[in-house]
């Protein structure tokens, strides 16, 4: 594609007075060239449509700085190339930290909060009883700790549940879990 240079120099002067247009037409004129010579250096169609993004991002931000002693393409391209070193150096410097031998030590000391096997036994046999003493409270007792500890509703949602006003709902929960720890004291 042919440039036209006083057309280029003319947009250049648009842009830096903020000149969407000149803008656009910055963009479009050179966005390939830039694009092309990413895709060149990243194998990546993505990396270089990001890199050229930010080229044009940074160009027009830094637009008042251009001299024009200098071609428009080559500084354009000057910009992508100094985004593609940024990037990975970004990219370096977060894959290599490297760890001392009494860091990764450190690692292995770590208490694994995860149950063990015993546990998940240990909890389920403890549930079951729970349940089997759950059972020995009276039915009305029964459905408020289920829906509030089981089925996790608030006492507005057991209030509806229930059709009781939700002091009830509290005063017959609290009764519940008072009648529930003397049952589990006697066991």
């Amino acid at each position: 594609m042919e440039i036209n240079d006083k057309l280029l120099e003319l947009n250049i002067s648009k842009a830096r007075e903020g000149n969407q247009a000149a803008f656009r037409y910055l963009l479009e004129t050179y966005w390939s060239a830039v694009y092309n010579y990413q895709l060149k250096r990243t194998k990546s169609e993505n990396d270089a449509e990001d890199i050229a993004i930010q080229t044009f991002s940074k160009a027009f931000d830094k637009i008042h700085t251009f001299n024009e002693k200098y071609v428009f393409k080559t500084w354009l391209i000057t910009i992508s190339k100094n985004v593609h070193i940024d990037l990975l150096r970004k990219k370096n410097a977060s894959i290599s930290f490297e760890t001392t031998k009494g860091q990764e030590e450190k690692v292995y000391l770590i208490a694994d909060e995860n149950p063990t096997p015993e546990d998940k036994i240990i909890g389920e046999q403890n549930l079951a009883n729970l349940l089997k003493d759950i059972k020995k409270l009276k039915p009305k007792y029964q459905e408020v700790i289920q829906l509030r500890y089981f089925q996790e509703l608030t006492y507005k949602e057991i209030s509806k549940q229930i059709n009781e006003p939700m002091s009830n709902v509290k005063v017959k929960l609290l009764r519940a879990k008072k009648l529930l720890a003397e049952i589990i004291k006697r066991n």
